[in-house]
């Protein structure tokens, strides 16, 4: 799960994260408000969307009174905001942050995230702040600093100091800089964390370190333990294809392509999109109905891929183990006459009682296709959703 910048810097400060004063505005008049109370000087004020790279696309404006604030606000909310991250449609943006200015002499990265290969935390730092890290890593690699913390333990003193002389600091702000990197590690421990990034980092103009941009992502599968991270969570800024999914308990993704998959497990739904894509067609959604897909469960299922505009065929890949053949395959022909399926479909059955379910879908009276493997399934579909483009 996501957080917005100003959630993420209320964390931040609650884990003792030096973060400039600021607040949210709905409206322009909110956003003066804000500017108002921060007292005179410049301020920033800052679009709230799940989505890097905001100031490129115009959501992020630098200005010198509440009027200008108010100003900058009238014209952020409301706009689609585009941006390496949020892919060509952009994102809706229905609020800002208004912050004070900071006297800006240098900028670092620093973040904690979860390493999967080593099976810990690693926290990072680099110099070369304000950046996209995946490019200072292929461009700079010697440039970012990294060190791991063992799992349920904090992060030694030396090793912070490390990564901050390493960054080019002084004595005076490594010392300083050692606590805040500590608690960023503690923040991450303590709310199951997967990334606390900071990018940038400032360092200011009187030497004092400050977060002036924060990034959260939280494990959703621990999200049970932290309910007071869960109430974070905007369901304005996830897809409402994947909101309806969740409530229908399924587990689904939305991607960009035209061809709609239902599968049983994560592993062959990842094969499946593989091949859909080898055979030259692209996935529209990841699906999996799970072990035990019932009628229902597919009929769901229909229902939310059915639901995206750009479907224009669905491919059906069901490996039967626990859940039989023939149990799946009457629950998909009834499913399809439920929903009134309008769409092409390429059914592919192996495993149990494979035969039967076979039989059973070529006596429906329903017009789609069978196939006998994953190859033959990629390849009819691809067919289909090229046919359908030519016409």
């Amino acid at each position: 799960m996501n957080v917005h910048e100003y959630q993420a810097k209320g964390l931040l400060k609650s884990f003792q994260v030096p973060v400039p004063e600021g607040g949210l505005a709905t409206t322009p008049a909110e956003a003066r408000a804000v500017a108002e109370r921060l007292g005179p000087g410049k301020y920033v004020v800052k679009a709230q969307i799940h989505a890097g790279g905001r100031g490129k696309g115009g959501g992020v404006k630098v200005v010198d009174s509440p009027q200008a604030a108010a100003e900058a606000a009238e014209q952020i909310i409301g706009m689609t905001l585009v941006t390496h991250q949020t892919g060509a449609a952009g994102k809706l943006v229905r609020k800002v942050w208004v912050e004070k200015a900071t006297d800006i002499a240098r900028e670092l990265y620093l973040a904690v995230v979860l390493d999967r290969v080593a099976q810990r935390l690693a926290v990072m730092a680099s110099p070369s702040g304000g950046m996209d890290i995946e490019e200072v890593a292929e461009k700079h690699p010697e440039l970012i600093f990294t060190t791991h913390v063992e799992p349920g333990q904090a992060l030694w003193p030396f090793q912070a100091r490390k990564l901050l002389f390493g960054c080019g600091l002084t004595a005076a702000q490594v010392n300083a800089g050692t606590a805040l990197v500590q608690n960023l590690v503690r923040l991450a421990w303590e709310k199951e964390a997967t990334l606390v990034e900071i990018n940038p980092l400032a360092v200011t103009g009187e030497g004092t370190l400050v977060a002036l941009d924060g990034k959260i992502n939280f494990d959703d599968s621990a999200l049970k333990r932290h309910p007071e991270i869960a109430e974070l969570e905007d369901p304005e800024e996830t897809d409402p294809l994947e909101r309806q999914a969740v409530k229908q308990g399924l587990n689904y993704i939305r991607l960009g392509g035209n061809v709609g998959t239902m599968v049983n497990g994560a592993g062959l739904a990842m094969a499946t999109m593989d091949v859909i894509k080898m055979a030259g067609a692209e996935p529209a959604n990841f699906l999996d109905v799970g072990g035990g897909a019932s009628e229902e469960m597919v009929t769901k299922g229909f229902e939310v891929i059915l639901s995206d505009p750009n479907v224009e065929a669905i491919l059906i890949n069901i490996f039967g183990g626990i859940l039989r053949c023939d149990t799946l395959a009457a629950g998909v022909v009834a499913a399809a006459k439920k929903v009134k399926l309008s769409v092409p479909l390429v059914v592919r059955l192996e495993g149990t009682n494979v035969e039967a379910g076979r039989e059973i879908l070529a006596q429906s009276g329903l017009d789609f296709e069978v196939a006998g493997s994953m190859k033959e399934a990629a390849e009819k579909i691809a067919q289909v959703v090229a046919a359908a483009q030519a016409r």
